[in-house]
């Protein structure tokens, strides 16, 4: 396979470097990052990296042969584009980049390539998000009605991008992944409170195919962290709670069934409240699973799950959330970006 580069070793990186040292090993070969400090703390644990703050030295390495990308929001696009051009396989972290312009780019230029383009879009390696998909496919909830989402805590906070530029990517992704679609429109509202340029907390609701709604509210201004999703059908309802290690998924076999209408045309409702089922969900951490997926690619030259038009789609949406922030409110419509299907 070639050896492998880490670029960047902050707040995320550590937990990819602790994952690409089990999965990848020895041929885990460069770690780039600018801060002397951090690349002694990372020598410290993995001896046998070679560090550098070199970008372009380890591109011009033929032994590279992937590069997994995990620095600010902002330098995502133009490493990304570098390291294809280099002719490297790339993971890159959320968001893939910070225009639809820009993704969409990207998930060409892979394309045009036969590159491996992975966008890290953890929580669909999550084995209770997965098995939601498997309801929701399986026509288990009956007809999906809406999605609402909480991802809420006390920091950490940003300036560079907004609150949903920064965790929103989890919740569209995970909408996207369950729907199998992207969202057509997007209509957000938010409040600077903490900085004067980037909102800390957004309310943001998303449309998609055949009139569901998807509500996500992302907060670094919270008193409890919450990562919570809920996915309401006809039939059964669940909820996924990724802060309830006990029971990090529900199946709810509630609903409102319809009746026939009263002698006066009015319909009458009969309430449903059946039990709740917990499935036992396999023990895996998601990102050593995304890791581990991303290296079985660039072995195999399959597609990523969360490829490069994946990345784009969810990009596309935090787009339109933007343009209706600037415009109170106002939905805004969803580029439809083509590409593979989801």
């Amino acid at each position: 396979m070639g050896s492998i580069a880490q670029i960047g070793y902050g707040h995320w990186g550590t937990n990819l470097a602790r994952n690409l040292n089990t999965l990848a090993g020895t041929d885990w070969r460069y770690l780039v990052e600018s801060s002397p400090e951090q690349a002694a703390k990372a020598r410290a644990l993995y001896p046998h990296l070679r560090t550098t703050d070199d970008v372009e030295q380890v591109l011009a390495d033929d032994d590279v042969t992937a590069v997994v990308i995990v620095t600010p929001a902002a330098t995502h696009a133009d490493l990304a584009t570098r390291a294809l051009r280099a002719g490297k396989h790339v993971m890159v972290e959320k968001p893939l980049a910070l225009s639809t312009a820009d993704a969409v780019a990207l998930a060409e230029l892979a394309d045009s390539l036969g590159l491996v383009l992975m966008v890290g879009h953890t929580f669909e390696f999550v084995p209770a998000v997965r098995t939601m998909r498997e309801y929701v496919t399986g026509n288990e909830l009956g007809d999906v009605l809406y999605l609402h989402s909480q991802r809420l805590n006390l920091g950490r906070i940003q300036t560079d991008i907004n609150a949903f530029w920064s965790i929103g990517p989890h919740d569209v992704s995970i909408a996207n992944y369950l729907l199998g679609t992207g969202p057509e429109w997007v209509s957000a509202r938010g409040a600077r409170y903490l900085h004067h340029e980037t909102e800390d907390v957004m309310f943001v609701t998303l449309g998609y195919p055949g009139g569901i709604l998807a509500h996500a509210h992302v907060s670094w201004l919270d008193p409890s962290k919450t990562r919570r999703t809920t996915v309401v059908g006809s039939k059964r309802m669940l909820v996924y709670d990724d802060m309830d290690s006990e029971a990090r998924l529900k199946i709810f076999d509630k609903g409102a069934d319809r009746l026939d209408p009263d002698a006066y045309g009015a319909y009458q409702y009969k309430l449903r409240d059946g039990a709740m089922l917990v499935p036992s969900l396999p023990m895996v951490e998601p990102l050593a699973a995304e890791i581990k997926h991303f290296l079985d690619c660039v072995r195999t030259g399959s597609r990523p799950r969360t490829d490069g038009w994946n990345g784009a789609r969810v990009v596309a949406a935090l787009e339109a959330a933007d343009r209706s922030l600037r415009n109170d409110g106002a939905p805004a419509p969803v580029t439809d970006l083509g590409g593979p299907a989801a």
